[in-house]
């Protein structure tokens, strides 16, 4: 069930990538991009979303959401497996819980959204590790881990995934209109940053 998720993500990155270009180009008084680090495609036709009147804001607002609905859900996954696992310190535990309680409610936002807007909830492409997403051994090697080197894996890991899902609101920010989608984007930096700090002191 990873591999979709995986393969999702990498068309609707490039995705993102171009309508964040195509909105830079088009419009005079936007700032500079955040570069997504990714070597993905571009989407191939017909897999695109189909957004009545459409503008590059939204296109991109789209591609956000569709990328950052199974990012979040690859965290959580990630966040089960530090709460199963009995070997798992104290501070992991509490930061998977946090995790958990921020990004399922997020995933309903942007599943909202996407509703909203007549739009699939995903689209289909191959993914890379532009976005911090883990591989399946990547995943494979976290959930046979104990003890400490569970603790070590995990926050590496999350590390990772975090700056990703910071590097994909940072490059929406640059396109977005949406008051909602400003709000959250400009949220999921706050808090994972301030995640990313936790995590690598207590690396």
């Amino acid at each position: 069930m990873r591999q979709p998720v995986r393969r999702t993500l990498a068309v609707v990155a490039a995705a993102l990538t171009a309508a964040t270009l195509a909105a830079c180009s088009s419009t005079s008084n936007d700032s500079g991009m955040t570069g997504m680090d990714h070597s993905a495609s571009p989407m191939p036709s017909g897999s695109s979303p189909t957004v009545a009147g459409s503008s590059d804001a939204r296109t991109g607002d789209v591609m956000f959401a569709q990328m950052m609905i199974p990012h979040h859900q690859q965290a959580i996954e990630m966040a089960d497996l530090a709460l199963k696992n009995s070997t798992t310190s104290a501070e992991v535990r509490t930061l998977a819980t946090d995790i958990k309680n921020a990004q399922d409610p997020e995933i309903a936002t942007m599943r909202g959204w996407l509703s909203s807007w007549g739009t699939a909830p995903s689209a289909s492409g191959h993914m890379d590790h532009g976005t911090g997403m883990m591989s399946d051994a990547d995943m494979n090697k976290l959930e046979t881990a104990q003890g400490a080197e569970f603790d070590r894996m995990w926050l590496t890991m999350m590390v990772e995934h975090h700056r990703g899902a910071v590097t994909m609101a940072q490059q929406v920010l640059t396109t977005t209109k949406d008051p909602e989608v400003k709000q959250l984007a400009e949220a999921i930096i706050k808090a994972q940053n301030a995640e990313i700090t936790t995590m690598q002191g207590l690396l």
